[in-house]
């Protein structure tokens, strides 16, 4: 299936929404931690994946702000599980040139998570390849009151008017600044919802919505999702035949 894949129509950036780990769990009669922690090997496969075919940019939707108000223990498992899972793929990491970036209200973890991070985010700052950005404590409609605010104090402060705003400037003060916005969304096990997820970027994004659970999304999957992206016409609001002219 990787043969098939167009390298000069690749997506320069992939998100991703991790979704069915507790689905999965309860298919197998265990709690719905053991989902996450079989997770890793998607969240593995997928990165490497995308780091063979030199996709740029991959964003996983790792926990939301809305994540918190899940039951405590399970919470503080998957606080647990991040630890671990961040110290351990740091190997893998260098050896695929991965560079791993946050976004997200990251002060708001526990302070070993956020020890784990800084220090992986330190190790692979050199690396060249793609860039994995973890979302984290994070929801969209949090990260555009953050940037309204930040714009705000800068019109407050006398940087620029507010006639200066325009896209180009709003998308900067995002926590995705620098980074183009996803041309591929794949939200795994079927639902159909972008949940809070770059609410801004995904704006023209192409969404793939397959119905398997994340702790089976593999390589094959991703080669998948990337050929259904290389079929469809993208016209961002133009006529088929404004685009082919």
């Amino acid at each position: 299936m990787k043969d098939h894949i167009d390298p000069s129509n690749l997506p320069q950036h992939i998100a991703v929404i991790m979704d069915g780990n507790g689905r999965w769990a309860k298919q197998q009669g265990a709690a719905r931690v053991f989902g996450h922690r079989n997770a890793i090997k998607a969240v593995r496969e997928t990165t490497e994946g995308c780091a063979e075919l030199g996709i740029k940019y991959l964003t996983l939707y790792a926990f939301s702000t809305e994540n918190w108000n899940r039951p405590k223990l399970e919470v503080d498992a998957l606080m647990t599980l991040l630890v671990h899972t961040i110290r351990g793929e740091i190997k893998t990491l260098m050896d695929n040139n991965v560079r791993l970036a946050t976004i997200g209200n990251t002060e708001s973890l526990p302070s070993d998570c956020q020890r784990e991070l800084q220090e992986a985010i330190r190790a692979t700052e050199q690396n060249t390849g793609l860039t994995l950005t973890l979302a984290l404590s994070y929801s969209g409609r949090w990260e555009i009151i953050e940037a309204v605010r930040r714009i705000s104090t800068e019109v407050q402060q006398g940087r620029f008017q507010p006639g200066d705003i325009d896209e180009g400037l709003f998308s900067s003060y995002l926590a995705t600044g620098g980074m183009p916005d996803p041309e591929l969304m794949i939200r795994t096990s079927g639902e159909m919802r972008i949940s809070n997820f770059l609410l801004w970027q995904l704006a023209y994004s192409e969404f793939y919505m397959p119905d398997v659970l994340w702790p089976d999304f593999r390589r094959e999957h991703l080669w998948e999702a990337i050929l259904t992206y290389q079929k469809r016409e993208r016209r961002f609001g133009k006529t088929s035949e404004q685009v082919i002219k």
